[in-house]
């Protein structure tokens, strides 16, 4: 993504930057399946493991923090590498979210594991999958700067916020109908919100992305499929 610069050590010390920026996402991407994969398995040592090594991310955020802010101090930077540096700061601070959010699934794995196993739990994987991609898209496309690629990223999230969505019902409908399973329902709900979050973090990174190489953020109002603030469910019955 950074242009050759006269200086050899200005483009050494953007790429490693870069670097910083790759390796976090990274470790974003591996907690995220770690984690859902300590749900499906109920594996609480594995999702204790994800907690614990959400301190690495943390580690990594600082380094971007710290490399970025002597860069601007001390090369000044204008236009292009500008852009490329503020963007780091910002995509840092998205992988960081990304990475608090797994932690989060993997503490409500734990939680969860107290409570005898729910149908609904099938659906979180395939939800996971999806953010995932949406995760690997975008580093792909920020390590070959491909603006068109993010797009594409950009205008995926829509699918993750529908499927949470249909999650959404189908847990509410779950409690309703059984009060023994609203425990065990309640933290699933949270571990798809977390997940959802991811995805949301995933876009933003996408258009931090159009952002270093167009110069303007993407034109046009992020398609959405979230509904569940106008979810309507009827109780047993068919009484609202």
């Amino acid at each position: 993504m950074p242009t050759q610069h006269i200086v050899q050590s200005f483009d050494d010390e953007l790429r490693r930057l870069a670097t910083l920026i790759v390796q976090m996402g990274g470790q974003a991407e591996s907690q995220l399946a770690n984690a859902v994969e300590a749900m499906v398995k109920r594996d609480s040592d594995l999702a204790n493991q994800v907690v614990q090594n959400d301190a690495k991310i943390d580690a990594l955020r600082n380094q971007v923090d710290d490399l970025a802010i002597e860069l601007l101090a001390r090369r000044q930077p204008l236009a292009n590498d500008l852009r490329v540096i503020v963007s780091a700061l910002r995509i840092s601070s998205e992988i960081e979210r990304i990475g608090d959010y797994a932690a989060n699934v993997a503490k409500r794995s734990v939680a969860l594991n107290q409570s005898p196993l729910v149908r609904p739990v099938h659906a979180i994987p395939r939800m996971a999958a999806l953010v995932q991609a949406l995760i690997k898209d975008t580093l792909d496309a920020y390590i070959t700067g491909d603006a068109a690629k993010a797009n594409a990223v950009w205008t995926r999230d829509e699918e993750v916020d529908e499927l949470y969505t249909s999650l959404f019902r189908e847990l509410l409908t779950y409690m309703m109908e059984d009060p023994r399973s609203i425990t065990p329902c309640t933290h699933l709900l949270f571990i798809a919100k977390n997940i959802e979050r991811i995805g949301d973090h995933a876009t933003n990174i996408a258009e931090l992305i159009h952002y270093t190489v167009k110069g303007q953020m993407p034109s046009g109002e992020r398609p959405k499929g979230d509904a569940t603030a106008y979810a309507v469910l009827s109780a047993p019955g068919g009484k609202p």
